[in-house]
């Protein structure tokens, strides 16, 4: 469960981050506009990276014992925490492989644990 909140909680970041220069103007009239703002981003990537390595550490513990989804997870985190190093016309690209990267070490995850909970119902042992 912790990984599909994991990639809700990536997409509807990485949703934010492309939205963004366009709600731009928008967001002063709604009160919104603490969304633009750069710690609001950091905060929300430091909580994704920590509900992600929670949600891998259980699957790690539990079943699977791999660590390259902790590399994915931690590698999107760096590649979106510098998306403002870089030029504006670059920070989609950086939206879009970080997200990517984390996505994709929670589905890693899941598949990981998915296998190995029905290695362990099939009685035969795990690698």
């Amino acid at each position: 469960m912790l990984d599909r909140i994991g990639i809700t909680a990536t997409s509807l970041c990485a949703l934010h981050c492309i939205l963004l220069p366009v709600l731009l103007p928008a967001l002063p009239l709604l009160g919104l506009s603490f969304l633009a703002d750069h710690a609001w981003e950091h905060v929300f990537l430091i909580m994704t990276a920590v509900l992600g390595t929670i949600a891998l550490f259980s699957g790690f513990k539990k079943y699977h014992r791999r660590f390259y989804p902790f590399y994915l997870l931690f590698l999107g985190v760096a590649i979106y925490w510098v998306k403002h190093d870089f030029s504006e016309s670059l920070e989609p690209l950086f939206i879009i492989a970080g997200a990517s990267l984390i996505v994709a070490a929670h589905v890693i995850n899941l598949k990981l644990c998915n296998s190995c909970k029905q290695c362990a119902d099939d009685g035969c042992k795990s690698n």
